[in-house]
């Protein structure tokens, strides 16, 4: 009777030894480095909230301007979106493991070129309300099936067609809807002209390359700037492996940095 005892002992030592040991396995891979890519109109400055979320949970984050800001050389309107797939690509040349790149909005055609350009850098390419195309499609197209999109009103081009912008008087309820007020001051004040060539650039993707890269899609459950029904359709079109939502507007890093956070690392797992 003793001598079954202690193998039943003997057993759950093992056990919890065996449980401790995963656990510690799991703890010493590393977390992959989040990559963060804005949209139009916006710089890296509003990813800001969502990586001092990110950071209390030890990821490390790029966040990456694009060409065309304020301050910056302006995207060579020839070169279409290549500038901003090209800043992406040398944000990540220094990583030695494939990143989580993810893209909000317009960054979403961004991540798409990266993800064709670069397959082998990319872990994860997740989509924050972001426009996911399939090859030959623009932003400019897309935007043009979005029946349900409240921005067209508001939507204005420069006298040289060099750049287009948001109505002032409009841009932060159409942005923001549903944020506090600091929320809102927050995405006024982030807001800039926006290189008017890259949206209208098609991006050219296959199943060989782009089409190998896991994808997750991040929903925003109240946007008025790439509507849910949009949403839902470019996912239709392109499946992704896990869908999660916000119940946000199209700024989900101002008005719930916390959610977005959460939802970006569920993307990782």
């Amino acid at each position: 009777m003793g001598g079954v005892v202690k193998l039943k002992m003997r057993a759950g030592l093992i056990g919890l030894m065996l449980v401790g040991l995963a656990a510690g396995a799991a703890e010493a891979t590393p977390r992959p480095t989040i990559v963060l890519v804005h949209g139009a109109f916006e710089t890296a400055d509003v990813w800001k909230p969502v990586e001092a979320q990110l950071h209390k949970h030890h990821y490390k984050t790029v966040s990456v301007t694009l060409p065309g800001r304020s301050g910056l050389i302006a995207a060579d309107p020839a070169a279409g979106l290549a500038p901003y797939r090209d800043a992406v690509l040398a944000a990540i040349k220094s990583q030695t493991r494939p990143v989580v790149l993810v893209g909000h909005s317009f960054g979403g055609m961004t991540i798409s070129a990266v993800g064709e350009a670069a397959p082998e850098k990319v872990k994860t390419l997740v989509y924050v309300a972001a426009y996911l195309p399939t090859s030959g499609q623009s932003l400019l197209s897309l935007s043009q099936q979005d029946t349900d999109s409240k921005v067209g009103p508001s939507f204005r081009v420069s006298d040289d067609k060099s750049y287009a912008y948001i109505d002032q008087a409009t841009r932060t309820d159409l942005f923001c809807n549903g944020c506090d007020v600091k929320a809102k001051a927050a995405v006024a004040a982030g807001f800039v002209n926006e290189p008017l060539a890259p949206p209208a650039t098609p991006v050219t993707v296959t199943a060989e390359r782009f089409g190998r890269v896991d994808k997750v899609y991040i929903h925003t459950a109240r946007d008025l700037v790439v509507s849910p029904k949009l949403q839902a359709a470019m996912v239709a079109a392109t499946p992704v492996r896990k869908e999660l939502t916000v119940d946000t507007g199209h700024a989900p890093f101002a008005a719930a940095p916390r959610d977005l956070a959460r939802a970006i690392e569920a993307a990782t797992h």
